[in-house]
């Protein structure tokens, strides 16, 4: 693996996929013993040729010797590319270079609802992505869009409840959104899709949760009581996901069971339907 030397990777240190990757970049040899700097570490003078506000919506390489800068998929295929410059290559194809980029930001954007972190009040510089309502309203449909079909194959294999079907799922995933929003009708607009987002998050957790035994159980014939109990232990660990990302968002602790209260409610219905 060849080392692409004096090339510095500033990365958000609060969002976990950042951490792993630049860690990568460097056991693999891609980047040498300091190719990877956390951006609340930058120096003044650093600051003076870095795009501070454009570095935290995409990770910037710096170039220690030269102070030049690259920033996103740039700077990605720039590090892969020195080792697989095919790679590079064919990242730099235009029509794939643009999905790249999308698919960069639409990650980035939303990291912070993927992967929420406190504010830290000691931190003059935090590397926190703009708000960008276009990718956080197309990840909160993406989301939805998942779930959705997720709990439908999941409904199909627990054949205790009402049969399933992608309408009352529809309704049950937009509802739990408008329903929140009933509590939250004072906070700004920004704030209601930041929650949404951690929202949906969640809702996404538990389905990776359900995929096992939604695999399994097109394999082999499971028993109803262990799927349910799968089912209930994946709504608790949901519920404290729920809990510990309001305390982050430093929203009102009530939202956490007005989230039960509408599970409760959906459930009966559908019971009694």
């Amino acid at each position: 693996m060849k080392t692409l030397e004096n090339q510095t990777l500033l990365y958000d240190e609060d969002c976990p996929l950042c951490r792993v990757y630049t860690k990568g970049f460097i056991k693999a040899g891609m980047l040498d013993e300091n190719g990877k700097k956390p951006y609340c570490q930058l120096t003044e003078e650093e600051q003076n040729f870095i795009d501070i506000k454009r570095a935290s919506n995409e990770i910037a390489l710096v170039d220690k010797e030269y102070k030049t800068v690259l920033y996103g998929i740039d700077s990605l295929l720039k590090v892969i590319g020195y080792s697989f410059p095919w790679m590079e290559k064919i990242g730099n194809w235009k029509t794939i270079n643009i999905l790249l980029k999308k698919l960069y930001s639409f990650i980035s954007y939303n990291r912070k609802v993927i992967m929420p972190s406190k504010k830290k009040e000691a931190t003059k510089l935090e590397c926190i992505p703009d708000f960008n309502i276009k990718y956080r309203i197309f990840y909160i449909v993406f989301a939805t869009i998942i779930t959705i079909f997720t709990l439908y194959k999941c409904a199909q294999i627990i054949t205790i409840l009402p049969k399933a079907s992608i309408t009352r799922e529809i309704i049950l995933a937009v509802g739990q959104i408008g329903f929140q929003l009933l509590f939250l009708t004072k906070v700004d607009k920004k704030t209601n899709l930041n929650y949404i987002g951690n929202l949906i998050t969640i809702s996404l957790l538990g389905t990776i949760i359900l995929c096992p035994i939604i695999i399994l159980s097109s394999i082999i014939e499971l028993p109803q009581f262990f799927m349910i109990t799968w089912f209930g232990m994946t709504v608790c660990i949901m519920i404290a996901e729920h809990f510990r990302r309001i305390n982050i968002l430093e929203l009102p602790k009530y939202l956490t069971l007005t989230w039960i209260l509408y599970r409760i409610i959906a459930l009966i219905i559908i019971l009694n339907i």
